[in-house]
């Protein structure tokens, strides 16, 4: 740990017990609880759901009192004074140690890196988990949203039991606990605050905010080859930031380590709204065609992806991040790649990357992503398995270690993705914007070993994975704000029709299966029901709808659509084309318009 500067104890602590009452809608959905921010400033919002955190661990067993805590968010609005409180309510549960990343920002994979590695050579500090204050993608602001999530000790999102069990201490609470009398914390710049006595210890240490990250990231990846390919004449990229936790990220890494020009980096100031209405991206800090607005044009695309005409060359090269830094995008010159196509060209060419060189022991994809996956992990003879949408299902994966599945055992490294623009490896146990961004530029370093010789990038590198092992041509479309009452009834009368479907011809295409995705968790034993409706076609084309858990107002219903392309047909034809016919179908069956009203998707990815 980084030598910090030391400030004498500042007096007693005095526990003050409130008296509260539960508060509806206190369950955490795929990544945490998020609501608007003005929900969450009005006490005890806030309060009910740590106090109920702090007591579902203490009823898990987790050794809450004298432990260490990370507490930091991606800097959206409220996020400073949320984590006043929650030091105040860490001191009042006990904990002996809270760590926070200067400004209070860390990026949600950082954050796992932190309550992974930080404590090493520490003896005693290893964090129990840490809270993560952030709504990711979604738009920041007084008048937007907030969000709130806890990571436990293996720096991944709480399972499923411990998410339940936060819900159901909250729908009990009676009493949350707090130690008013500590001053707030300067977050500004690194120091260490011993605020407890001697009877009981307390401190809270700022550090770096970048530091665990960037060093984890180097011993992932050869710095030496990017660096080299960013500093080629004939190599020209794009970072966009958007405003979120990813710029201080950005500048350490691409400026500090790799020496390029600051010209490079886009948005690389965090804002407490994302940049606002007054941005081109309205706020709303999500790496896909419709909110990077920027970034696309930039790179010569419209909204759909599609090659537009610029006055200057576009770069041959650019990414972009969400909020909280665990999302990003993908981009060549005048091409845009799916994330379902960015998961497979990685794990595909994962041995260009020092961490992987030894070849992968499995990899998984959440079931709405594309197959694209399954055949990559097919050739290389690895398991390749389906979980549910959030990111936990993957860290019980990554934490397996061996001879957990009969005939199949998985060993790490392993590496993971959605199509919802989130990708990691088994460093931490988050999705990782950055790690994705930095395996893209591994892959390219190797492809080009002669700087001499014509510039291999993006375009060419999808290309000719498509030639290798064929296209999954592949769309979403989000509903947003949808009525939740309308929603749940359109899932269940789809639901209640699949039986009746299973081998009927729609649109000259007979489906095959039809069910509701639930899976079983070979780790630890648990059934997640409920999934996704999925129908899938003889072909082996499909559509799946689901409900997202990432809003905070109405339902968001998603539709994925589907269709796979043999390397001996067309693949340069553009996927919402391609995959019209099925989308047709789709909201034929599922009766979206009549259910909902809506007419037109709110986004198109």
């Amino acid at each position: 740990m980084a030598s910090l500067l030391s400030f004498p104890s500042r007096g007693a602590m005095n526990v003050t017990t409130v008296p509260t009452t539960p508060i509806d809608g206190q369950k955490p959905g795929t990544s945490g609880l998020r609501k608007k921010t003005k929900t969450f400033m009005e006490a005890p919002y806030l309060h009910n759901f740590v106090q109920s955190v702090f007591d579902a661990l203490v009823a898990e067993n987790v050794p809450v009192k004298g432990s260490t805590l990370v507490v930091s968010g991606d800097g959206r609005f409220y996020n400073k004074t949320a984590i006043q409180i929650i030091i105040k309510m860490a001191a009042a549960a006990g904990v002996e140690r809270v760590w926070c990343g200067t400004e209070g920002l860390l990026s949600t994979p950082a954050t796992s890196a932190v309550i992974r590695t930080r404590s090493r050579g520490l003896k005693g500090m290893a964090p129990i988990g840490g809270f993560i204050l952030s709504a990711s993608h979604n738009p920041g602001g007084i008048d937007e949203d907030f969000g709130i999530k806890y990571n436990g000790e293996n720096g991944g999102p709480a399972p499923e039991k411990v998410t339940n069990l936060i819900y159901t201490k909250t729908t009990t609470i009676s009493e949350y606990k707090i130690c008013n009398d500590l001053p707030d914390v300067d977050l500004s710049t690194p120091g260490s605050y011993s605020l407890g006595t001697p009877d009981t210890p307390f401190s809270v240490q700022v550090f770096p905010n970048t530091e665990d990250h960037v060093g984890l990231l180097r011993q992932v990846f050869d710095f030496g080859a990017i660096k080299a390919l960013i500093q080629r004449k004939d190599f020209k990229f794009v970072y966009d930031s958007m405003n979120g936790v990813q710029g201080p990220y950005a500048k350490a890494l691409f400026i500090g380590e790799f020496g390029a020009s600051p010209d490079s980096l886009m948005n690389c100031e965090p804002k407490e709204d994302f940049g606002g209405h007054a941005s081109p991206s309205h706020g709303h800090a999500d790496p896909n065609l419709t909110h990077a607005v920027e970034l696309v044009a930039k790179m010569g695309l419209n909204k759909l992806g599609l090659p537009v005409e610029t006055k200057t060359e576009p770069p041959d090269f650019g990414a972009a991040a969400d909020g909280d830094a665990d999302r990003n995008m993908i981009m060549g010159n005048r091409f845009f790649c799916s994330p379902s196509d960015s998961l497979a060209v990685i794990v595909a060419n994962a041995t260009c990357i020092p961490y992987y060189k030894n070849g992968l022991k499995g990899c998984a994809r959440s079931m709405p992503t594309s197959c694209a996956l399954d055949l990559v992990a097919k050739k290389l003879g690895i398991p390749c398995f389906e979980v549910p949408t959030g990111w936990k299902f993957f860290g019980n994966l990554m934490d397996s270690g061996t001879a957990m599945f009969p005939d199949t055992p998985v060993y790490t490294p392993f590496i993971c993705g959605e199509e919802s623009f989130g990708t990691g490896g088994d460093h931490v146990r988050e999705k990782d914007g950055m790690w994705a961004v930095l395996a893209w530029l591994q892959i390219i370093a190797a492809k080009n070993p002669d700087p001499s010789q014509p510039l291999v990038g993006v375009a060419d590198i999808v290309k000719a994975h498509w030639a290798e092992y064929g296209r999954n041509y592949y769309a979403r479309y989000d509903y947003e704000g949808v009525e939740k009452d309308g929603a749940d009834k359109m899932m269940a009368a789809m639901v209640e029709a699949q039986p009746s479907l299973i081998g009927t011809t729609h649109g000259g295409m007979k489906i095959a299966k039809a069910d509701m995705f639930a899976y079983d968790d070979s780790i630890d034993k648990t059934v997640s029901k409920n999934q996704g409706i999925r129908f899938i076609f003889e072909d082996g084309s499909r559509f799946v709808f689901r409900l997202s858990g990432t809003g905070v107002a109405g339902a968001t219903v998603r539709m994925y659509l589907e269709k796979y392309a043999a390397p001996t047909e067309d693949l340069t034809l553009h996927a919402f084309d391609v995959v019209k016919p099925i989308a047709d179908i789709a909201l034929s069956i599922s009766k979206l318009t009549e259910f909902t009203g809506r007419t037109e998707p709110t986004v198109i990815t």
